[in-house]
């Protein structure tokens, strides 16, 4: 089943790159089909063209009307569903690359976005939503994972100030016959500690969201990007219902929090009564200091997960001008825990 549904992408893939105009993404497949977990071939007359100049193709006006609610969740949904459909067929793939090839694409599309952006290659940073221009250093090392592709480690520096160092990762795949770019994350960005810049990785390590999908349902251990990934799905779902807004009432004050999804913290526990344990950061909607540390409880049933609780554990307060995390308890104060690989 996934081969053939990988076939009738890269077909699709083929015929959509000779036809004039930017390519669409996806191979030319329904964006909200993919988002709702359906394969869903169109003949791309229906379209809507991102910030970024990225078309996409739909079945229906419906399906476009439906998908342009959350147009971003939508994709990361639909990014997800995509390439764990195209996991056997990338490994096969794969073999025809090696790192070396995914470098070379990664530096010629810097250097590209570098000469179209005025010297600077523009990165937006998903923690405040503050625009980066940075200057390319090199790449650092390239990790490789069978069945989903490469991921070159990208050294930058802010273009202003060299001290402020970042890695940059890019997640370059099979598609057609060649390497493509599929997404770019931070992977470490810089920190001012002691007087001085400091890169720090950023929580989650950027390829954990690769969805599992070679054993679904048959892992006698969840490993710990599994219950990532939940603890995230179900942050993205309770807010596509309230417009991008988390809702959640303070057990300890009731007061009623808008918040906005961050990232999930590592390592994950798993706690002796059996329960999963995840500590996350959301920021308080429209703010860009003002962080909440919220910790998931979940549990696995029939091999299904599922958050069972939500708590504050950091409240931001202002200090001095800045915001720092005031913690309310310990992972400690929780009992014993082992650490999920």
């Amino acid at each position: 089943m996934i081969r053939a549904i990988a076939m009738a992408l890269l077909l699709q893939i083929s015929v959509v790159a000779a036809a004039a105009g930017p390519q669409p993404e996806f191979g030319g497949q329904c964006a909200e089909g993919l988002a709702t977990g359906r394969h869903v071939m169109t003949d791309c007359s229906l379209t809507w063209t991102d910030k970024d100049g990225k078309v996409y193709c739909f079945r229906d006006t419906a399906s476009k009307t439906e998908f342009l609610k959350d147009p971003q969740q939508n994709l990361e949904r639909a990014r997800t569903f995509i390439a764990a459909s195209l996991v056997q067929s990338t490994e096969e793939a794969m073999q025809n690359f090696d790192g070396n090839d995914a470098e070379t694409v990664v530096k010629a599309h810097v250097a590209a976005q570098t000469k179209a952006n005025g010297g600077v290659f523009a990165l937006t940073d998903p923690l405040d939503g503050s625009p980066l221009k940075l200057a390319f250093d090199g790449i650092d090392f390239t990790r490789t994972i069978d069945g989903y592709g490469f991921f070159p480690d990208v050294k930058f520096h802010d273009s202003k100030d060299a001290q402020k160092n970042y890695l940059v990762d890019f997640w370059v795949a099979p598609a057609n016959g060649q390497l493509q770019i599929v997404e770019t994350r931070i992977y470490q960005a810089p920190k001012q500690q002691d007087g001085k810049w400091t890169a720090v990785t950023r929580q989650p390590i950027p390829w954990w969201w690769i969805p599992a999908s070679e054993h679904p349902g048959h892992m006698a251990q969840k490993r710990s990007w599994e219950v990532m990934s939940v603890v995230e799905q179900n942050a993205l779902a309770q807010a596509a219902k309230n417009g991008g807004i988390f809702k959640l009432k303070d057990d300890k004050t009731g007061k009623d929090l808008n918040l906005e999804f961050v990232d999930t913290h590592q390592p994950i526990r798993q706690l002796d009564d059996g329960h999963f344990f995840a500590c996350t950061d959301f920021r308080t909607a429209g703010s860009k200091g003002e962080i909440y540390d919220i910790d998931f409880w979940l549990s696995e049933k029939n091999g299904k997960m599922s958050v069972d609780q939500v708590r504050v554990h950091k409240v931001p307060e202002l200090k001095n001008g800045q915001w720092i995390q005031v913690p309310r308890y310990s992972w400690k104060d929780l009992g014993e825990s082992k650490v999920v690989p």
